[in-house]
């Protein structure tokens, strides 16, 4: 049977992400990911260089599906706060990379940093108020829209990442279908551009 370099690639690629969300880049192992993909350690250093450059590699295919899987869409911010809940309800593994991310780079670049900055650009514009006229920069409602959307981000991986406040805070009955609700309702009551603010006098 001929060699297939694309899955080979493809079983790296799921076990790091495995390997990766259980200890993060400092405490993964190169032989582990290896014996989980069924391929050699040359083979994973071959395709995707060092350790750092496979995690890059990780989270690269990381977010291409969950753009695939939570588009920016033309519906309100809220209704996006609950299909981004679901993915990751279903998805956890992303988070805890994105959170190794946050614990090991800081506030350093990131990998692919540029197309996601991009990336989070039309989703920005997607926050806008409806009927807006401004792209999503600075000023106007487009600083609107960046806490809008900040805030929504927030409020959605911090109540899946941290189940123990959850059950500190809310009760250990208490069910993310209902926390997926609260959610919405909560970034539907952000303030919009004129809306919320003390008159100024």
């Amino acid at each position: 049977m001929a060699y297939d370099s694309t899955a080979t690639k493809e079983r790296i690629l799921t076990a790091a992400a495995t390997e990766f969300a259980a200890y993060g880049v400092a405490g993964a192992r190169v032989d582990r990911i290896a014996a989980q993909a069924q391929a050699n350690k040359r083979a994973i250093y071959d395709y995707f260089g060092d350790k750092n450059r496979l995690f890059a590699a990780v989270l690269e295919r990381l977010m291409a599906d969950l753009a695939q899987a939570v588009p920016p869409g033309d519906e309100d911010l809220a209704a996006y706060a609950e299909r981004l809940f679901d993915y990751h309800r279903d998805h956890p593994e992303a988070l805890r990379l994105l959170l190794w991310e946050a614990l090991e780079l800081g506030d350093q670049p990131v990998p692919g940093e540029a197309d996601r900055t991009r990336h989070y650009q039309d989703k920005i514009r997607a926050a806008r108020p409806a009927g807006s006229g401004d792209d999503g920069d600075s000023g106007g409602d487009g600083d609107e829209a960046r806490a809008r959307l900040f805030l929504t981000l927030g409020m959605v991986g911090w109540s899946l990442a941290m189940p123990q406040l959850r059950r500190m805070i809310l009760g250990p009955d208490h069910t993310l279908d209902g926390l997926r609700a609260e959610i919405a309702d909560a970034v539907r009551a952000l303030p919009t551009a004129g809306s919320g603010l003390p008159e100024q006098s």
